[in-house]
């Protein structure tokens, strides 16, 4: 996502997504990646693609040390101002050195894509993919019930020995995921959604998580916004916790985090389907992904963090690695929005119905219940009633407008998210029973 500084001394920093089209909402911002001491040597920083764009936000980084994220003013030439962007970067923390080995060194990765219907999409993950820095990489493509060949000819298109492509006729994306696992070769399995783009070293960073601690069987990654164009982008960017996860973290069932009282069932904050990784032989044990759950079945959600509690609940560990970034996609308009909150809520509805369904997890939830109660109407996803409660967080950075138009897109989302959960346990019946 950078360039390095010319021999004039011009940092040119490079957007996450890409676009042609510039922004129509006051409030979009530039979304990209750059390098602190880069940026700090540079005479000037620009950004490409900056038309339209009046802010921008910028994630951070020491070499491969992710340090936090700035937001900060676009001029119109698309250049940052010098004195700003010095003081933002400078507050930022300084990066330590991550703690030595102590586990055995990852070789192979195999990454898993499931798709279904979105070649563009694919295209683009898988070309993000093969240009990672991993040397021994294995990318399978699951084309998930396909409705044309318009996937199988994306991935021929590729000439490259690393891309294999599976089908799964049976819809559902754990069915997928599981299809994928059952192909792979790799020491570590990967998943990550098709409409991410993943950063060069994101293979390296989750390599670098196993190798740190021996008894972490899934390591999962930051997946910031590729791109805030639109108020309903930007929205789902401030709720969702594993959009800014910096901190890196190891989860134990032997020593519970003072600071989540539902753990384990602590969602969002172990990280999300879109970029996890388990090592394969601790998946396959574990069964794979519970095929009542996830898109494609009537549950619509669910299957990642049913997978994180029975990863910690089999008494591995479960690392939080934020230097292992994908981009994601967020949805751009509301009406893309509201299904995946409705999605959502079904999944986090049908996960508990799941869990409860079982004596040694009741008994574990029933523990929790009162806490748990305090935070359903976030459902996981964040804190606070609406898009004022987003606003606060908006406003702390300046320049991000709470206008009518954000209102409009954001309003009755998480009510629609919660209601989506009563009716959760009962689609996860209607799984079960589909999956017989």
């Amino acid at each position: 996502m950078t360039d390095r500084p010319t021999m004039t001394g011009v940092l040119t920093l490079q957007p996450a997504m890409p676009s042609a089209d510039a922004p129509t909402w006051s409030g979009a911002a530039w979304v990209g990646a750059v390098d602190r001491g880069e940026a700090l040597a540079a005479d000037a920083v620009v950004l490409a693609g900056a038309e339209g764009f009046r802010r921008a936000r910028l994630l951070v980084r020491d070499g491969r040390e992710l340090a936090g994220s700035v937001d900060l003013a676009v001029g119109p030439d698309g250049a940052l101002d010098p004195a700003e962007t010095a003081r933002a970067l400078r507050a930022l923390r300084a990066t330590g050195l991550p703690a030595a080995p102590q586990g055995p060194t990852v070789g192979r990765i195999t990454v898993v894509v499931a798709t279904r219907d979105r070649p563009e999409d694919v295209r683009r993950c898988v070309a993000s993919l093969l240009a990672s820095g991993w040397d021994d990489l294995e990318v399978i493509v699951v084309d998930n019930a396909p409705s044309s060949d318009a996937t199988r000819e994306v991935v021929a298109s590729f000439t490259d020995a690393r891309l294999q492509y599976v089908l799964e006729a049976r819809a559902g994306v754990s069915r997928a995921r599981n299809a994928g696992l059952a192909a792979a070769t790799g020491d570590v399995v990967a998943f990550v959604d098709d409409d991410v783009v993943v950063d060069r070293w994101w293979a390296a960073a989750l390599a670098a998580a196993y190798a740190r601690d021996a008894d972490v069987v899934c390591v999962t990654g930051l997946v910031p916004s590729g791109e805030l164009r639109t108020p309903t982008q930007r929205y789902f960017d401030e709720r969702v916790t594993w959009a800014r996860n910096t901190e890196r973290r190891v989860y134990r069932t032997a020593a519970p985090p003072a600071d989540l009282p539902l753990f384990p069932f602590s969602v969002g904050a172990f990280g999300t389907g879109a970029n996890m990784s388990l090592r394969r032989g601790a998946a396959l044990e574990l069964g794979g992904f519970d095929v009542a759950l996830g898109p494609g079945t009537p549950a619509r959600a669910g299957e990642d963090p049913d997978l994180f509690t029975r990863v910690l609940f089999s008494g591995g560990a479960l690392a939080v690695e934020p230097s292992a970034i994908v981009w994601h996609k967020h949805r751009a308009d509301r009406e893309a929005l509201r299904s995946q909150a409705l999605g959502y809520g079904t999944g986090l509805g049908a996960w508990v119905a799941k869990l409860m369904s079982r004596p040694g997890t009741a008994v574990a939830v029933l523990r929790r219940a009162v806490g748990a109660l305090r935070q359903l109407g976030a459902l996981g996803q964040g804190s606070g009633s609406g898009a004022d409660q987003v606003s606060a967080a908006v406003d702390a950075v300046g320049g991000w407008p709470v206008d009518d138009e954000f209102r409009a897109a954001t309003a009755g989302l998480k009510r629609a998210e919660l209601t989506a959960a009563l009716g959760g346990p009962w689609r996860y019946v209607r799984g079960r029973l589909a999956a017989r």
